[in-house]
């Protein structure tokens, strides 16, 4: 016993020892802001602060310093993020991670984005050259001040910033990163290829049936796709191999990467809300502008709030700038305040959702290989090498290749293996934002000094990709609305638009150029003015007789009926009115179906109960709400029920999800239709999805109703890069709250229905919400869903998540007072 007592005690002081060490280490990792730091590169003192918000402020003497100090701020509260999407889009995280990522990196490498950023970077004006430099110097250099120290994501993975090479950040990319939003909110390729699928099971009918075309429009194209693909003899026989590749990965990680690559270019759901609202109907006399841009939940979030400011100035180029005094979110791995409000002016984005992504039918030469058909004959495919190094085995070559439209991606996305007939086609990605002219970075410097709404729309004329539908408004009391981005245009002779893959050796289907920004659809002042707002919400934007085609895949437009239900409901809007907007979870899309549900007769012992208490259900999706729960459950149910025996579950499961076929389904239900019902009828179909929501409910929540709620479902999971993925760890670095809101609500809660463990947790929100007042811009107003730091174990890294969930907010002060001083200096 004496001895068994020394070993017990000598093993409590190692635990605590190596504790004690843990600890040191934790502390020693956390950003540092209090005190001086010196950082090479700095030409005077850079001061940054930290108010009761925890917004930052970058005060330098000029306009390259401040850029070098929010590099240095990036570097301390984000420096793994940085790094992780640093090795996303280069194509570099099987260095790291394994042979888990290997997709992931073979179709960054595809698409080529840093190659492609290294050629826009020379057609950057010196100025914003420069601006991308100096904050490429204050991350790297953040590093080798040693103020900076690795996150616990970096020990566990043993890589440091950088990697090998420590090159921890460059301006390429900069502009690789803003390549990579445009990938993810201007992407509809994904629809494409659900298109190109559902046609080898449906006809032409049945097709747009699947996949309705936006409300009270005609289908984009009157082609008739399964026929023409089948007529080419596009599709794979049974033969040749497995229908469906998609088996189950081996590790959560792995089934992460094969995800991430099957669901690049699916627009559906990436939306986000902006109104605008003149003086003449607001409280105080000034206008009012709100958004929350909807994006993928992560942890650390993709903004971070920080106020950059400096005097006037010139830059290389002879450039001469005004002050810089700009607040909002910025992106870590970019220099500018990409959403947010100088001293005169405040902006919003949502996202247009413009077909600017096209897919081509590449018809091989099956007597020589390495060619395909162009409009003058055979032609051969532009080929290169990239070798990816991988963790735990030897390298990869990846054999790129790329036609005359843009990289083949059929060689990398698993999903058309078995689609497609590999040794007659391949299929090419022609996209919008891969072009040497894409100034998109530019356009961000010089909306940070714009003062007014009309040199606003100057400095995003320059706005290459994503295009987005901007609201704007100043001071002085003008508002407006712009598309902005840069549009391709189509030949008269292209039938199929661009909905769907298009021959690629017929010339009718190559763009024919661009449109010019001024044509761009647009509203001034007086007709905002006339009707009291302007919002948009991913619904079709283009006014009444437009003359040019944009797109056909908008997002279907309850969250923009019921914005503009509330903003119709009041005369006078304050900041306070504009708050409650965007925290509505009144669900048009659920009140639009109840109906329907009302009508069910179920079986299950709980039918007739759930039904009574459906009976009062007000569509509205509350986190506490025993109806919502039910209410999306049998959504789900239903779904699967009409559409799988059609699509077959392995299509159906690639295609659902992210694309949740709602209107599918209401269209199906109102038509009574008897092809996707079966011979059971309609009635059946809803009736049975009721049981089957109530037996998966009960399950889980038991048969108490009194106890069911939506928020237990539903809670957003703001995901960690890569440890959301690995059990125990993803307990630590995930943040988690429950949430309010469903699939069509203003404040949205996407959930993703066909993830196999938690189908209903949220996981595409409001990336944050903002809400602007240029009456008195101090009494602005902001918030997101994790916190500004990104160092897990740090309490600021989650402090908004439980004010987000519940609708609150933090001010959003130019003139604030520090709670933290760093000073930086030379």
């Amino acid at each position: 016993m004496k001895w068994f007592g020394r070993l017990a005690l000598l093993g409590l002081v190692a635990a605590l020892s190596a504790g004690g060490l843990v600890s040191v280490q934790l502390l020693r990792s956390m950003p540092k802001l209090d005190g001086q730091v010196k950082l090479q590169g700095l030409k005077a003192p850079v001061q940054i602060s930290r108010d009761s918000s925890d917004v930052t402020h970058i005060e330098g003497a000029s306009a390259l310093d401040t850029w070098r100090g929010l590099g240095f701020v990036h570097a301390q509260e984000r420096g793994w993020q940085l790094e992780f999407n640093r090795r996303l889009m280069r194509g570099e995280l099987s260095e790291i991670l394994g042979a888990a990522t290997l997709d992931t990196d073979k179709l960054m490498r595809t698409l080529g984005i840093i190659g492609m950023a290294q050629k826009q970077l020379q057609g950057l004006s010196p100025a914003t050259q420069a601006a991308l430099q100096a904050y490429s110097e204050g991350i790297q250099n953040a590093w080798l001040s040693g103020a900076v120290r690795p996150s616990p994501e970096f020990k566990l993975l043993g890589t440091q910033a950088g990697g090998p090479k420590g090159q921890a950040w460059s301006p390429e990319d900069s502009l690789g990163w803003a390549l990579m939003m445009a990938l993810d909110l201007g992407g509809n390729w994904g629809q494409e290829f659900a298109r190109l699928s559902a046609s080898k099971v449906l006809n032409h009918e049945q097709l747009w049936q699947l996949l309705p075309p936006y409300p009270g429009e005609k289908p984009a194209t009157t082609v008739d796709l399964p026929a023409l693909y089948a007529q080419l003899g596009v599709y794979a026989t049974k033969g040749q191999t497995k229908a469906f590749p998609f088996t189950a990965a081996p590790n959560a990680l792995a089934q992460w990467s094969a995800d991430w690559v099957r669901d690049v270019g699916i627009l559906e759901g990436k939306g986000s809300n902006n109104w605008v609202v003149p003086g003449s109907h607001t409280v105080s006399g000034k206008p009012l502008l709100a958004n929350d841009p909807h994006l993928a939940l992560s942890s650390p979030a993709i903004w971070y709030f920080a106020h950059l400011k400096a005097p006037a100035g010139e830059l290389p180029g002879g450039h001469q700038h005004p002050a810089l005094d700009v607040i909002g979110a910025t992106l870590p791995g970019l220099p500018f305040v990409v959403l947010g409000r100088t001293q005169g002016v405040a902006w919003g984005f949502t996202n247009t959702g413009p077909d600017v992504q096209d897919l081509y039918l590449e018809q091989l030469d099956a007597t020589q290989p390495g060619q395909y058909r162009t409009p003058t004959g055979w032609a051969a495919f532009e080929e290169r090498a990239e070798t990816i190094r991988v963790k735990g085995q030897g390298d990869v070559t990846l054999q790129v290749r790329s036609t005359r439209h843009g990289p083949v991606i059929s060689d990398v996305q698993a999903q058309y293996k078995g689609l497609i007939d590999a040794q007659r086609y391949a299929i090419s990605l022609r996209w919008s934002a891969l072009t040497e002219d894409n100034k998109t970075v530019e356009a961000g410097m010089l909306t940070n000094w714009a003062q007014t709404v009309p040199e606003l729309k100057k400095a995003f004329i320059h706005n290459h990709a994503p295009m987005q539908s901007v609201v704007m408004a100043d001071t002085l009391g003008e508002v407006a609305y712009q598309a902005v981005g840069k549009l391709p245009t189509r030949s008269p002779e292209n039938d199929i638009r661009g909905v769907a893959p298009a021959p690629g050796w017929m010339p009718q289907y190559d763009w024919t150029g661009w449109l010019p920004a001024e044509q761009n659809p647009s509203l001034g002042h007086q007709a905002i003015e006339a009707k009291g707002w302007h919002a948009t919400a991913n619904q079709n934007i283009l006014p009444p007789g437009y003359a040019h085609f944009v797109g056909g895949d908008w997002t279907t437009p309850e969250r923009f009926e019921r914005i503009e239900q509330l903003l119709a409901a009041s005369p006078k809007h304050s900041r306070e009115s504009l708050q409650a907007i965007q925290n509505d979870v009144t669900s048009l899309g659920a009140k639009a179906l109840l109906p329907t549900l009302l009508s069910a007769k179920p079986q299950h012992a709980l039918g007739d109960q759930a039904l009574k208490m459906l009976a009062t259900f007000d569509g509205q999706m509350h986190a506490q709400s025993a109806p919502a729960l039910v209410f999306n459950v049998w959504a789900d149910e239903l779904s699967r029920g009409l559409l799988v025996p059609h699509l077959g579950a392995e299509r159906f499961q690639s295609l659902y999800g992210k694309r949740h076929f709602r209107a599918a389904v209401d269209g199906i239900l109102k038509r009574s239709d008897a092809f996707w019902c079966g011979a059971a009828g309609c009635p059946a179909q809803v009736s049975l999805a009721l049981d089957r929501a109530l037996v998966r409910i009960s399950a889980q929540q038991g048969t108490d109703m009194r106890s069911w709620r939506w928020g237990a479902w539903h809670p957003a999971i703001s995901s960690h890069k890569p440890f959301g993925k690995v059990p125990y760890l993803n307990a630590i670095f995930d943040v988690r709250t429950e949430s309010a809101g469903d699939l069509f609500t203003v404040n949205v809660g996407q959930y993703w229905a066909n993830d196999p463990k938690e189908p209903f947790a949220n996981r595409h929100a409001a990336s944050m919400r903002t809400v602007y007042d240029l009456a008195d811009a101090d009494q602005s107003v902001f918030i997101y869903q994790t916190g500004q730091s990104g160092h897990a174990f740090d309490p600021r890294s989650r402090d908004m998540a439980a004010a987000w969930a519940s609708g609150n907010y933090r001010l959003l002060q130019q003139k604030s007072t520090a709670v933290h001083r760093l000073l930086l200096t030379p």
